[in-house]
């Protein structure tokens, strides 16, 4: 296949082919003006959505057989492809997205980045997870067998693009990376809001492929406003990786269900992200605080999944005193554009909802200008926050917007805890003297986020082995994984058992020899030794 990037209308990634043979047309806009900025692309039929999912199976059993070192490659090639990107590239996501050019230039690191973060976890063996016990043919009443469990990919992978990240969570982004890595072959969907810049690293992908002689159906993408069903309901598909709106995920989530053979579905879809302000923390520095605040939940328009868009605390002049600020920072926030026309439209359907909302009550809104978003904060009645029959404090408005609510006391403040539903953070802002009121409110948010800060603010998420970015429902799908670190590979594996397997026939994760050098978990104590002859009493 043709590797150079060309304006001309392109269509879908099959087996290594472009194939186009759907009559619908999805047009790269300008986010900024919604003028075209000259690239088109067939949407997918249905059949080209199924041969996509056929390809990757076709792939699976070859790319599966892969070892550590070669996948670990390929991250690598992948990401040295993506790092060569010049500025065209960059200039046209910047057309299609509005995102300044600093930021993108960050994203694009950042994507390569976690790319060779996972290579470097093949590299030390860690995604194997062996676990051995030896047999024991005396034990009595009855002899134990020879047991070795590690981990395999659980085969071809659907991975859904974001619109908020169009390189970091999108086609060579997280999902799409921690499947490789695990050995899954990905089928990826690309986002309508940015398709050329999809198809630029979709090329930089199979350049990488073609380099490291992988097969064809590694990776697959296809475009289409309407396919993700037929996707999800492709038999070889089995995992799915999505970042986006509640409504898709949940969509996405039911049809995997329904599916003859269900498959998990790894959504990442709804956070209001809580920050609690403690009575010491607003006295000794609220006025900071309100500045930091502002600019974290007005940052990128307000298109960050962690951005705190619900801000709590204790009544009294400090925080009065605070809100005051808040107001003055948020009345002089510049306007935005966003992603693209669709989102800007969302945000402002979202606003007029609040603006209509008895217990909301607007109390600043930022400098306006045609076609981009003004921020907003609100005060909110704290009732909202304890009643299951009025939702609208736990519902995500995508965009610069925060609101702002005061308990009476810590006990109100957890009761309001309790109410909360899942979150991917929440976050604690605090001074030593806050302290001894902490200790109940960090127990109620470690069950309700996946991830709790202490004075920090949560728009800033590290892609690291000790990062989780995910939580309880709605905030994900499943909240045992994360979307974001080196933990995020395990979504793509299962493990298996080999029981009295032959020597001869043990993968190299669990030969007696250890060749692969892996700490391994043998008759219950971690060790690299080799298992020698002798079997335990």
């Amino acid at each position: 296949m043709s590797v150079s990037h060309t304006a001309a209308a392109g269509g879908q990634f099959i087996a290594g082919e472009r194939v186009a043979a759907g009559r619908d047309i999805i047009h790269s806009l300008c986010a900024a003006t919604g003028e075209p900025t000259g690239h088109d692309y067939a949407q997918a039929t249905p059949e080209e959505a199924r041969s996509s999912a056929q390809a990757a199976a076709a792939a699976f059993p070859a790319y599966s057989q892969t070892d550590s070192a070669r996948r670990a490659r390929f991250l690598n090639a992948i990401a040295d492809e993506i790092d060569a990107l010049d500025d065209s590239f960059l200039q046209l996501a910047h057309l299609e997205t509005a995102l300044p050019l600093p930021r993108l230039q960050g994203e694009k690191a950042r994507t390569s980045g976690q790319l060779r973060l996972f290579a470097r976890l093949l590299a030390r063996g860690d995604t194997e997870n062996v676990r051995i016990d030896t047999a024991l043919p005396g034990r009595k009443p009855l002899p134990r067998p020879d047991l070795r469990q590690y981990q395999l990919p659980l085969g071809p992978a659907a991975v859904f693009g974001a619109s908020n990240f169009p390189l970091a969570f999108s086609t060579a982004g997280g999902d799409t990376a921690s499947a490789l890595a695990a050995g899954c072959p990905v089928v990826f969907k690309a986002h309508s809001g940015h398709p050329a810049t999809a198809e630029g690293i979709a090329l930089a992908i199979e350049r990488a492929r073609l380099a490291q002689n992988l097969p064809a159906g590694v990776f697959n993408m296809i475009y289409g406003d309407f396919i993700g069903a037929e996707l999800v309901q492709a038999p070889e598909i089995q995992a799915v990786g999505f970042t986006g709106s509640l409504k898709g995920g949940r969509a996405l989530f039911d049809l995997a269900a329904r599916r003859p053979q269900p498959i998990p579905v790894f959504a990442e879809m709804s956070s209001v992200n809580p920050l609690l302000l403690l009575p010491n923390a607003v006295k000794a520095r609220g006025e900071q605080i309100a500045k930091d605040l502002v600019g974290s939940f007005t940052l990128g328009a307000g298109q960050f999944c962690t951005k705190p868009g619900l801000i709590i605390g204790v009544a009294g002049e400090d925080f009065d005193r605070f809100i005051g600020q808040l107001t003055q920072w948020v009345n002089a926030a510049p306007p935005q554009f966003m992603l693209h026309t669709g989102i800007l439209e969302n945000y402002r359907q979202g606003v007029a909802r609040w603006d209509r909302h008895p217990a909301l009550r607007r109390l600043a809104q930022g400098k306006s200008a045609d076609n981009q978003a003004a921020s907003r904060l609100y005060q909110g009645d704290k009732d909202l926050l304890l009643s299951a029959m009025d939702p609208v404090l736990q519902e995500e408005v995508f965009g610069p917007l925060a609101v702002v609510v005061t308990v009476a006391d810590l006990e109100e403040l957890l009761v309001a805890l309790d109410h909360l539903q899942g979150q991917l953070t929440a976050t604690i802002l605090a001074e030593p003297a806050d302290l001894p009121l902490t200790s109940p409110l960090c127990r109620r948010l470690l069950h309700k986020a996946g991830r709790v800060l202490f004075n920090g603010y949560p728009t800033g998420v590290e892609v690291s082995d000790a990062m989780v970015h995910g939580g309880p429902w709605p905030a994900t799908s499943d909240a045992r994984g994360t979307s974001v670190g080196t933990l995020a590979i395990s979504r793509f594996q299962r493990p298996v058992c080999l029981q009295n397997w032959p020597a001869e026939l043990l993968p190299p994760p669990l030969q007696d020899a250890n060749p692969l050098n892996l700490l391994r978990l043998v008759n219950g104590e971690y060790t690299r030794d080799a298992i020698t002859g002798n079997t335990p009493d």
